[in-house]
Parts: structure tokens; C-alpha cells; sequence
């Protein structure tokens, strides 16, 4: 182990010399109270080191000692239904040794050592494997089989491999190498800022469904895509990202605050056990991992906490799942990279920041995809990313929002004014866009409604033109307008309040399925062509505005799943009323 003295304390950067053969990157243990620190830049044997831990105490003369190895998390059972910090320690094991609030040094294993579970081979004796063959299956939840895979670098005959119930640390298989015989266990590290190598990527062709109506009509996100959700404090971040925790269909989902305020991770700890997964009928924190960084943790840990996440969600995602990452947000992450950028003196780029954020942001982002993975196997997993952006004062020029927006292929701007008039989500459809969209539109006419991409655009035009005449409204008054005008404004209310509004704490409301989605906006429009035809037939406006079957249409979003009927009762009393009106016209 080598070790050397520190010169130099600065927050959570500190210098050390006599480190001669350590390398940058590596894990190093600072002081008596093995507080874990990394390096991050060296110097001929003079290492500038970020702490992950409150340094306070610490000064030149105490020893660092350097592991030799890479910050690594471990990979195995047990990570799903855990809460982890932003370097993998579990947070409840954390509070068993050392109470609520931490104490410096003290850590413990990601994985529990002791906990047993039902290995299941899936391979034979004589078998030849690669990395990221399937050796056997572990139940982690009710949910989520856990899939033990021949680590990466290793090859060779399957010389044993055992079954029953062993710990993560047991035996399970022994593989037969040109290097010898390698011993396995259920345990992977990885070393999190490099990412997990894969066979090939794919074209992303499959919508995330999330449940949220403006998103999955209007601006979709794809299975393995990337979206960010910049907006204003409070205009909503971090609500939708855990409706989206909540609700999107995949198997598995990495939620990282990274920096935020610790009540929203409480929220998150809260809600998630007690909510339903409706696919499965069990609690969402059976498929749910969270990474809990807030904003009074030291600044460098929160750089770690968004790397430690998406290797984790890299891994699941090897196995052949589909996994959602959350991360909330990475203004705070790239908050941390300035800081200690500053720290080390380097030459800032715009607004303080490193000159090399875009590279890190682009970096992280194009770690998510759709992909298919090691192993003679034929899987393909899926891991999408979704970042909320939180810009000083909502200004969409800042450095970390453009650096994001040049890689992310969605947009879903927030809208401070729509949050302020309490319409949720607030992503304001005129600045808000999916390069998706075109492959999510085939998708879902192929399997939800041939139709469904055409109402799409026609809706998305009423909206546009909408801002028009409201300019017209506020210069001259409503009644300047033509009944084909009011009409107009009429439908684009119904379109804004009765389908893009949604309230997440309405039990029925809170998610909505994509073919239920496609009956809602089919009869907002179908309304609005069956009062074009009544307008033209000589019926006045106030009469198609006072018709009791407007009521029902606002009432569209609380008819539950199960009820289809109802649309169809719905599109019936529209026919009666409009007949009624153009036989009296």
C-alpha cells in the first residue's frame, strides 16, 4: 500500500506527496479516520485528492494511504429495496453503526455478507462461457430475478458450479481459464466511471411509457433514450421525475438526488413502499434502487453519487432489462465539478465552470441506449436517462442546460407560469420537443391506433395557433373573433386543462395508459368536428358552449382503466346533442 503525507487541506480537496506509485482515479484512505477519498489529479508524486467525507481535523502530516484500485461499487443481490450515499453505502447499516448522523470513517459493504440466497445454476459442467453468460439465478424480489453473470475478462470451461443457498461472497462456480482456475462469487466490482462494454448498440424504436399524457403524446421519451427536464425552483423537477420513478414500464429504476434537499429523498422514501406497481400488484420498491446525495452532504460525493448510479443501472441492464435513471439533478453534480475545478486552480470556462463540462455531460448521457449484451446469449437491455436541469432563475442559456441540450434528443421545458396556475406537469408544449417522435408515432400506430400519430399533430397545431389568437384576445376582446375562432379556443382549453393537465395525487389520474389516452384526445377532437359541422349548419356558438356533454369531456381524465365503455357513451351523447341542435337550427 503506498503511502504519503498531506500537504494541504482545502475544503474537500487536499494535496499529498510521496504517493510515487499511485495512479489518478484511484481510491485513497485519508488520515486515522480512513475517510475514502480520490484522486483526481497528479502531479509527479504530489496527488490532489477529493474527499467524500467532512475533512474537519484533518491537516498536513497525516498519512493517506492509496489502495491501488479505481472507485468501484460492488455488483451483485441485494441492491434493489436499499437506499445507498453517493459512493454505495447503505445508508440503514450506515445508521445502525453510527446513529443519524454519520460519523466520519465509518462505512460498510454495499452487498449484505450475511444474508443467503437460492443460487439456481443455469449452466452445465463442461460449458464453455464468455463474459456475460448467465451461470444461474438469484430471486432478489418477488419481481426481479437476479441474474448471476461470468464477469467481464473471464472465459473458459465451467469446471463446477454449485446449487443452493450461499452468501454473495460464497463460491458458486469455478471456471476452468488459460490463467488457471478462477473462483467465482455473485459479487462484481466495477470501477463507476468507466462504462460497462456492451456487443453493439441499437436504434431506439420503443416508447418509455411513462403514464403522463403530455409526455407520452407529445414529446416521447424512448426505451434507452435520453431526456432532460430543465425548469425554474419549484416549476415541478422533481415531481414529475417520480411520477415517471412511479409509473414508466421499466423493470427497473435507479432514482440518484444528487444535491437536492432532503426532504424530497424523504418523499421518495416515503411514497415508494406504499405505492403499487400496477403491473405487478407489488410495492414499487421491489424494482427501485435509491441513491440519496442532498445538499448537505460534502460537494465532491455528489459527483460521485450520478456515476455511481448509472453503473448500477448499467449492470441490471447487461442482464437484458429495461432500466430508467433518474437523476435529480445534474446542475448540483456539475455544481461539485466547479467547485472543484476551482479548488484546483484550473482555468474556468463560461460562468466558472470546468471548459471540459460539455465532455463530462456528454460523457454520462451517452452511457444510456439500447444495446445488446456479452455473452453468447442474444439479450437486449435498454437503460434510459432522464436528468432534471435545475438553471439559476430558469435561464435556459446557462452553461449546463445548453451542454445538456446538445446531447439529449428530448426536451421538457418547465414552465414557471403554467406551475404557478397549478397546471401539472408544467412542460410548456411550445417549447418542449422529442427527436423521438417520429419512431415513437410508428410504434404506437402500429400497436395502440392507426390514427393516434394524426390527432397527435392536428391537436399539437390547434396549440399553436392558439397562441395567435390569444395575442388577437388580449389586443381586441373575445368577441372579435369568428365562431370558428372561439370555437378553436374552446377546443384548445379542453386540450390543455381536460387532457395535458394531470393531478399525480388523483388515484385514477395519477397514470394513464396509452390506449386510454389515445380515447381521450379521439373524443376532445371528434367533439370538436361534430361542432365545426353544427357551426355550419347555422347552430350559434352558445349553444355548442352551454351543452351538458362538456361536462362529461372535462370529466374524460377520472374514468377509470377498466371503464372503456364509457367513451363510447360519451361519443353517443356528442351525436344526440349536435343532431339535436341542427334540427332546431
Amino acid at each position: 500500500m503506498n503511502i504519503g503525507k498531506i500537504t494541504k487541506v482545502s475544503g474537500p480537496l487536499i494535496e499529498a506527496e510521496g504517493l510515487t506509485d499511485a495512479n489518478i482515479y484511484d481510491v485513497v484512505e485519508v488520515s486515522k479516520d480512513k475517510l475514502i477519498g480520490e484522486i483526481i489529479e497528479m502531479r509527479g508524486d504530489v496527488a490532489s485528492i477529493q474527499v467524500y467525507e467532512e475533512t474537519t481535523g484533518i491537516g498536513p502530516g497525516d498519512e493517506v494511504r492509496s489502495t491501488g484500485r479505481p472507485l468501484s461499487v460492488e455488483l451483485g443481490p441485494g441492491m434493489l429495496e436499499r437506499m445507498y450515499d453517493g459512493i454505495q453505502r447503505p445508508l440503514e447499516k450506515l445508521e445502525m453503526l453510527a446513529g443519524n448522523f454519520l460519523e466520519k470513517g465509518v462505512t460498510a459493504p454495499a452487498l449484505d455478507r450475511e444474508k443467503l440466497w437460492d443460487f439456481e445454476p443455469v449452466a452445465n459442467i463442461g460449458d464453455e462461457v464468455v463474459a456475460g453468460d448467465i451461470l444461474g439465478t438469484v430471486e432478489e424480489t418477488t419481481v426481479i430475478t437476479h441474474k448471476i453473470m461470468v464477469p467481464y475478462g473471464v472465459e473458459g470451461k465451467l469446471k463446477d458450479i454449485k446449487t443452493g443457498e450461499f452468501t454473495v461472497a460464497d463460491t458458486i462456480a469455478v471456471i476452468e481459464t488459460k490463467d488457471g482456475d478462477k473462483e467465482l462469487n455473485m459479487i462484481q466490482y466495477w470501477p463507476v466511471r468507466k462504462g460497462r462494454p456492451i456487443k453493439e448498440k441499437i436504434d431506439p424504436n420503443e416508447p418509455l411509457i411513462t403514464g403522463q399524457r403530455v409526455i407520452d403524446t407529445f414529446f416521447p421519451v424512448a426505451k434507452g433514450g435520453t431526456a432532460a427536464i430543465p425548469g425554474p425552483f419549484g416549476s415541478g423537477k422533481t415531481v414529475v421525475q417520480h411520477q415517471i420513478a412511479k409509473f414508466a414500464d421499466a423493470d427497473i429504476v435507479i432514482y440518484v438526488g444528487c444535491g437536492e434537499r432532503g426532504n424530497e429523498m424523504t418523499d421518495v422514501l416515503n411514497e415508494f413502499p406504499e405505492l403499487v406497481d400496477p403491473k405487478t400488484g407489488e410495492s414499487i420498491m421491489k424494482r427501485t434502487v435509491l441513491i440519496a446525495n442532498t445538499s448537505n452532504m460534502p460537494v465532491a460525493a455528489r459527483e460521485a453519487s450520478i456515476y455511481t448510479g448509472i453503473t448500477l443501472a448499467e449492470y441490471y441492464r447487461d442482464m437484458g432489462y429495461n432500466v430508467a435513471m433518474m437523476a435529480d439533478s445534474t446542475s448540483r453534480w456539475a455544481e461539485a465539478l466547479r467547485e472543484m475545478s476551482g479548488r484546483l486552480e484550473e482555468m474556468p470556462g463560461d460562468e466558472g465552470y470546468p471548459a471540459y463540462l460539455a465532455s463530462r455531460v456528454a460523457d454520462f448521457y451517452e452511457r444510456a441506449g439500447k444495446v445488446r449484451v456479452l455473452g453468447k446469449r442474444d439479450d437486449i437491455g435498454t437503460l434510459s436517462v432522464i436528468g432534471a436541469v435545475s438553471p439559476p432563475g430558469g435561464d435556459m442559456s446557462e452553461p449546463v442546460t445548453q451542454a445538456t441540450l446538445r446531447i439529449v434528443k428530448v426536451f421538457w421545458g418547465l414552465d414557471y407560469d403554467l406551475s404557478y396556475q397549478r397546471h401539472f406537469p408544467a412542460i410548456n408544449w411550445l417549447s418542449s420537443y422529442s427527436l423521438y417522435q417520429d419512431k415513437m408515432d410508428k410504434f404506437i400506430d402500429e400497436n395502440v391506433d392507426e390514427e393516434f400519430s394524426t390527432m397527435r399533430k392536428r391537436a399539437m397545431s390547434l396549440l399553436q395557433q392558439e397562441s395567435g389568437l390569444l395575442e388577437v384576445v388580449r389586443l381586441v376582446g373575445r368577441d372579435a373573433l369568428s365562431d370558428d375562432d372561439k370555437l378553436k379556443l374552446n377546443v384548445t382549453k379542453s386540450i390543455r386543462e381536460d387532457y395535458l393537465q394531470q393531478n399525480a395525487f388523483h388515484d385514477v389520474d395519477t397514470y394513464c395508459s396509452l390506449g386510454k389516452q389515445d380515447k381521450m384526445l379521439g373524443l376532445i377532437l371528434y367533439n370538436y368536428d361534430k361542432c365545426l359541422e353544427a357551426l355550419s349548419k347555422g347552430v350559434e356558438i352558445k349553444q355548442l358552449e352551454g351543452l351538458d356533454v362538456n361536462e362529461s369531456i372535462s370529466r374524460l381524465k377520472l374514468i377509470s382503466e377498466e371503464n372503456k365503455l364509457r367513451f363510447d357513451e360519451i361519443r353517443s351523447e356528442i351525436d344526440s346533442a349536435i343532431s339535436k341542435l341542427i334540427k332546431e337550427a
